[in-house]
């Protein structure tokens, strides 16, 4: 675990400063520029914290080749302290690759919020989940995009909350009035470690507007994994 925690900081240092479309202007969106930099999701006004981290080649390859296999993706409760097997995918070069992820990014969750389980799934998709702009109802949740499309965001200061949901009337979020700048719209990207807060996080300013991305069909399945903090009763 140790010797992918140095790898992924090497990584960090590495990747040139993501695009973030103007977002971060108000620090509602900010960039850790290290693992422990994650932190800042706990600042006051945050509502997003992301860790860009390179794709990993081998993983890329397995998921584009055996993902679609696996159409119900996963979805599982576990103990933090547990390590995620990946037995049930396809045995093909990369699958370890999968596991070490995966656990890698529950072990980091865990160790942030301080829950002593989660919630994790890994969804396999060819179109968008959740295709209009809005709000989760949790406290703070990671999304890695371990292949495809990274998830899109929308800066509070351009847009217009009280169109979210029923607010929106039925209509596309372009014809709502929610979106009030366009330019305000900003991309995840691939591989990165994103915290989003949702509706839930006690003291929050209503969590982060986000979407689904679109997924062309030359960049299918796109493969998200997502986790939840558990906690005991």
């Amino acid at each position: 675990m140790r010797g992918e925690e140095d790898k992924l900081e090497a990584v960090i240092t590495q990747t040139e400063p993501c695009r973030t479309d103007g977002a971060t202007a108000d620090l509602e969106v900010v960039r850790a520029e290290t693992l422990a930099d994650l932190t800042q999701i706990f600042a006051p006004g945050v509502n997003l914290c992301l860790c860009p981290q390179a794709p990993d080649p081998l993983l890329t390859a397995y998921l584009t080749a055996h993902a679609g296999r696996r159409h119900a993706g996963v979805r599982v409760v576990q103990a933090a302290t547990r390590l995620w097997s990946a037995q049930d995918w396809p045995a093909a070069p990369g699958r370890d690759r999968l596991e070490d992820r995966v656990n890698f990014l529950i072990a980091l969750y865990a160790d942030l919020i301080g829950c002593p389980a989660v919630g994790l799934r890994i969804e396999i998709l060819t179109r968008a989940m959740c295709p209009r702009f809005h709000t989760d109802r949790c406290g703070i949740r990671l999304l890695c995009t371990l292949r495809g499309p990274g998830t899109e965001w929308l800066a509070s200061r351009c847009a217009d909350r009280s169109r979210l949901g029923p607010g929106g009337g039925g209509l596309d979020d372009a014809e709502s009035g929610l979106i009030l700048d366009p330019a305000g719209i900003g991309q995840v990207p691939t591989g990165a470690i994103a915290l989003l807060k949702g509706t839930l996080w006690p003291g929050g300013n209503g969590g982060i507007i986000h979407r689904s991305p679109a997924v062309p069909e030359a960049l299918a399945p796109r493969v998200v994994l997502a986790l939840d903090a558990i906690w005991d009763d």
